[in-house]
């Protein structure tokens, strides 16, 4: 390794900041590891392979001000606000070295008297509690390997998103393990952002050996990086990969019990498939042609009930359903 670089963004903004990681991966040096350090403002964040239906509660998200993301890397789905620190290594794969990266982090936080260790899982405890979840992404000779440092996460927030639906979801999706988490501020309470960034800057030059130069965003391609980061924030990037997944719920009503069967792939309803024993026979063909090709997006949903030919007590009885799953 001849040169170590940094590069800290003030942006808060996932789809943004995810892209300006790919264009730092797509154009780190032979012989160079950069460390990014980011930030995200209220965001969840999938794996590459994640179904998002599965892994967040997105009109929730979405109705906070939040954000949805995918990253390239795999793994499973993790909560980012204001009091988590993103990091990311960015290397040749020649040079790729885990243990030397996630040492960094070890390093930082012993340098600030938080115990740390690194899990047979890749990611980094203290005390047995996780602060740190990492995942890997390799493409064209070039890795990287980024994570988390849960500092002074809102531990509400992270259960509020991420809690699974309430729907019956059968998918062939990835799945996240849930784990012990800690913030760091737990173990510091004086801790801060901007120290926690500090150290890891240390502690970067001190593993490594070497001064890092610190990188500017006016060398960067603005113009490739604003177009990486409208495709990060495209429904088609976001849900368009999703595999096919089964929702099923149902309730009783006045009009009678209905139960009701989505086929969801892609981000749409492939097909619906609706069983009711209400008096109006033309509930169920109505309902099934109404959803049928809509994005799987709570407003979209009630929406096309709302459009659909039914009574008005039953479209609401349904709309009210839909709300209760936590899409």
């Amino acid at each position: 390794m001849k040169q170590i670089q940094i590069y800290r963004t003030a942006e808060t903004n996932p789809h943004r900041n995810l892209a300006v990681e790919q264009y730092l991966l797509e154009n780190v040096q032979q012989e160079t590891c950069i460390l990014y350090l980011w930030q995200n403002r209220r965001t969840v964040v999938i794996g590459r392979n994640q179904n998002a239906l599965r892994e967040c509660r997105t009109t929730q998200l979405e109705a906070d001000g939040g954000f949805l993301a995918r990253r390239l890397s795999g793994g499973g789905a993790v909560f980012h606000d204001l009091g988590n620190l993103n990091f990311t290594f960015l290397v040749n794969k020649e040079d790729y070295d885990l243990q030397r990266q996630l040492s960094v982090i070890v390093e930082a936080c012993r340098a600030m008297g938080i115990p740390a260790e690194c899990s047979g899982r890749n990611d980094v405890l203290s005390e047995g509690r996780k602060f740190s979840g990492n995942a890997f992404y390799e493409h064209r000779g070039k890795s990287y390997h980024h994570g988390t440092l849960l500092v002074d996460v809102d531990m509400e927030n992270m259960s509020r998103y991420l809690c699974p639906s309430a729907a019956k979801l059968q998918a062939k999706g990835v799945q996240s393990v849930r784990s012990r988490v800690v913030n760091l501020k737990e173990l510091k309470p004086d801790l801060t952002i901007a120290e926690m960034a500090r150290r890891m800057e240390e502690a970067f030059c001190k593993v490594y050996g070497l001064e890092a130069e610190h990188l500017d965003e006016s060398g960067f391609d603005l113009g490739y990086i604003d177009a990486l980061a409208e495709r990060n924030g495209s429904w088609e990037w976001l849900h368009g990969q999703n595999l096919p997944c089964t929702m099923a719920f149902g309730e009783r009503f006045a009009w009678g019990e209905i139960d009701l069967q989505i086929l969801a792939a892609e981000g749409l309803v492939r097909q619906a498939a609706v069983y009711t024993d209400a008096m109006d026979w033309q509930l169920a063909p109505e309902l099934e042609k109404a959803l049928a090709g809509s994005r799987m997006q709570l407003g979209e949903l009630q929406g096309r009930i709302r459009a659909a030919a039914l009574d008005g007590q039953v479209k609401e009885d349904l709309c009210g359903l839909l709300a209760r799953q936590d899409m």
